[in-house]
């Protein structure tokens, strides 16, 4: 992927922020949108016919221009650049996940995104002998020119945070820019800043992160990531649906081993087992990032012309789609096989489900109904 030079302007960013603060309106969603309608405002116009055809039970609330503006203003305030994927000083490798945010709050020195990263996540309760190896790891593998991202959590977070500063480090926050979780890393996150690091987050300021903002953060972690590196993980972390999300992104996967009779390695050596890359030092990860940094990035796909949306598929089509449709997730290409409807079409129906809260996407282009 070449360097992209592109700079929208005020006008533009403020109807992004409409368009992705309107409800039932996630990345994906947004980025179908304006990749059919040509812009956000024109998306915009759209939203209430399409969320009617879809069965919407009441008029779906549409971000106000008003609040858009005064979000923007609050960002500035903070010294928060609220950057698109086209646009320089965004994570590249962030850019190119299907759910990439269509605007992200970014501050501190955006030159840090645009060099190789390496996440490092684990258990916020970790062990000495995991804080230990987490900050001896982040120091090595800054000497060896990478920035360590993470997500300013307790434990293994902090430790690869604190030994990467001065080399470069990203926190990535699950709530806005003023929120920072856990509040006693203010400290840290303001060393971060003061060193050169940066912090990303697509929370608007003010947002109170809750425990559903937690894994919208990973896939941000993974997603700018060449790969993620797990130190210590019990049997249900959150480091490890930050692993699974870097599988679906085409990320690699690193592990690093742990005693069987620690809990805290469980979620590790079964990662190994499925396939994980094992790290006992830095080497192991440059080694087998260093093909990976040779490829050039790939922006998604937008879908091809006349392939998205239907003005306005059939009663007999739509009832068919939905029908097809249950609380098992399917993929979109099995939807287009089974409803015997064109792309176009059932594209039409499940955006029309989305934007009435009635349809929910899943990793891998799977979908089913809520």
């Amino acid at each position: 992927m070449d360097a992209i030079n592109t700079t929208l302007t005020n006008a533009e960013r403020i109807d992004r922020l409409r368009l992705i603060r309107s409800d039932n309106v996630g990345p994906r969603t947004y980025r179908s949108l304006v990749a059919h309608f040509g812009s956000a405002r024109a998306a915009l116009e759209r939203l209430p016919e399409l969320a009617k055809r879809g069965g919407a039970a009441r008029q779906i609330r549409i971000g106000r221009e008003d609040d858009a503006r005064a979000e923007f203003a609050a960002c500035e305030r903070l010294g928060v650049s609220l950057l698109a994927p086209e646009e320089t000083g965004y994570p590249p490798r962030l850019a190119t996940i299907d759910d990439a945010p269509p605007l992200l709050g970014v501050r501190g020195a955006r030159e840090t995104l645009v060099r190789p990263i390496i996440a490092i996540v684990g258990s916020r309760n970790a062990s000495a002998a995991g804080l230990k190896f987490a900050g001896q790891l982040a120091r090595d593998l800054g000497a060896a020119g990478f920035v360590i991202i993470s997500g300013l959590a307790r434990g293994i977070d902090q430790s690869a945070h604190r030994a990467s500063i001065s080399s470069g480090t990203v926190a990535v926050l699950a709530g806005g820019h003023d929120q920072i979780y856990p509040p006693e890393h203010e400290d840290l996150l303001a060393a971060i800043l003061d060193a050169g690091g940066a912090a990303i987050s697509e929370m608007p300021p003010g947002h109170e992160p809750r425990a559903r903002d937690f894994p919208k953060r990973n896939r941000l972690i993974s997603g700018a990531a060449l790969g993620v590196v797990v130190v210590e993980a019990a049997q249900r972390s959150g480091s490890l649906i930050t692993a699974r999300m870097a599988n679906e992104q085409g990320r690699e996967v690193f592990a690093v081993p742990g005693s069987p009779l620690d809990p805290r390695a469980a979620g590790t050596n079964d990662l190994i087992k499925q396939g994980a890359t094992l790290v006992t030092q830095a080497s192991d990860i440059v080694d087998a990032v260093a093909p990976i940094m040779e490829r050039p990035l790939q922006l998604p796909l937008a879908e091809p012309d006349g392939e998205f949306i239907d003005d306005d598929p059939d009663a007999g089509d739509r009832a068919r789609i939905i029908g097809l449709l249950g609380p098992s997730p399917v993929s979109l290409d099995d939807l287009i096989r089974l409803a015997d409807a064109s792309p176009a079409v059932v594209r039409t129906v499940l955006l029309e489900l989305e934007l009435a809260g009635k349809l929910e996407r899943h990793g891998g282009g799977l979908v089913s109904l809520i």
